[in-house]
């Protein structure tokens, strides 16, 4: 495994983070364990996961499970394997129904990070990731709640997700007036078929040293050969087939292109992500260790530039980096 690092930090992950949404709900604690299991052994050092995660995920959903985070605890304490993963987790959305019981405010932070570390079963989380911004609590009162936590070693760095990248912007001005390190990694939705954050958050990250780590690397399945699957009689999400429809002819095209070269689609999509320099490393949620091994066979493909002209082609960008995108 090659290591990389985290954005601007010293810390090296593996280019290929084991995402763990799916811990609970589609994947149950026995193959859980299996796909962490090998994960540590073929070199993943990195697990993501949320405190909302282990049941349906949705941005109105009343509050999360704690599912995926339990699950984690009991396979650190069976594995024995602590010191070997960079654990990361987030905070943001409800956990009870409560006013105080989602978003950022510092009582929330606090009570938040308590309860993912008790699930967990560790006293410490090394990447403790806003999930997403939240515009009615101040950036000061965000960073006191983080550095009081960071102070008492309950977490390490701060990472965000789901940010603008004027958010980037405000988070680490604040940081800097505070002396802080600052967000380290920003999560965004990143693959081929979304490729908004070119216009200004892939800028604003690689100013700043923020490491990129997209999720959703093969577009909920569109990247995965989801063509070739639904001509086989291989039933697809309803969200997947109304993609699909949608994008029919660019899916055409797209596994056309991987059937020449001779690679699955979805390893073309996770090489075209680690291809960019501002990507430190990207999610994969397996549901199976099979899903999992696949995945890594990924990592030895370096695509040629040709191959990354044409995928420009079938899948266009917003035409650079904003304002020269759109004003000239």
């Amino acid at each position: 495994m090659a290591y990389t690092h985290l954005g601007r930090t010293g810390l090296r992950i593996s280019p290929i983070i084991l995402g763990t949404m799916n811990f609970g709900e589609l994947s149950d604690e026995a193959i859980s364990f299996r796909i962490m299991d090998e994960a540590v052994d073929a070199g993943i050092n990195h697990f993501d996961t949320a405190d909302v995660y282990g049941g349906p995920q949705k941005p109105d959903m009343e509050k999360g499970y704690g599912v995926s985070e339990e699950i984690i605890g009991r396979w650190l304490k069976q594995s024995g394997k602590r010191d070997r993963i960079v654990l990361a987790t987030k905070v943001y959305q409800p956990m009870e129904t409560g006013p105080n019981d989602k978003y950022l405010s510092a009582y929330h932070i606090r009570r938040a990070c308590e309860a993912s570390l008790k699930r967990l079963g560790t006293d410490h989380i090394d990447l403790y990731q806003m999930h997403h911004v939240d515009p009615a609590t101040p950036w000061d009162e965000v960073w006191q709640a983080m550095e009081q936590l960071i102070r008492e070693g309950k977490i390490t760095y701060v990472g965000s997700s789901n940010f603008a990248a004027w958010n980037v912007v405000q988070a680490q001005y604040e940081a800097k007036q505070r002396n802080l390190l600052g967000l380290v990694s920003e999560q965004s939705l990143y693959n081929l078929t979304q490729r908004t954050i070119e216009l200004e958050v892939v800028p604003a990250l690689r100013a700043f040293g923020i490491g990129l780590i997209p999720w959703s690397p093969v577009g909920q399945g569109l990247l995965a050969g989801a063509l070739a699957k639904h001509e086989e009689g291989r039933r697809a999400s309803p969200r997947l087939a109304e993609q699909l429809k949608k994008l029919r002819p660019q899916v055409e095209a797209y596994e056309a292109l991987c059937a020449e070269i001779g690679v699955p689609p979805a390893h073309v999509a996770l090489a075209w992500l680690l291809h960019n320099p501002v990507v430190t490393a990207a999610i994969s949620g397996p549901r199976t260790p099979e899903q999992l091994r696949d995945t890594l066979a990924a990592l030895d493909l370096v695509l040629d530039e040709e191959t990354l002209r044409r995928l420009d082609e079938i899948w266009p960008g917003p035409g650079g980096e904003a304002p020269m995108a759109y004003a000239w």
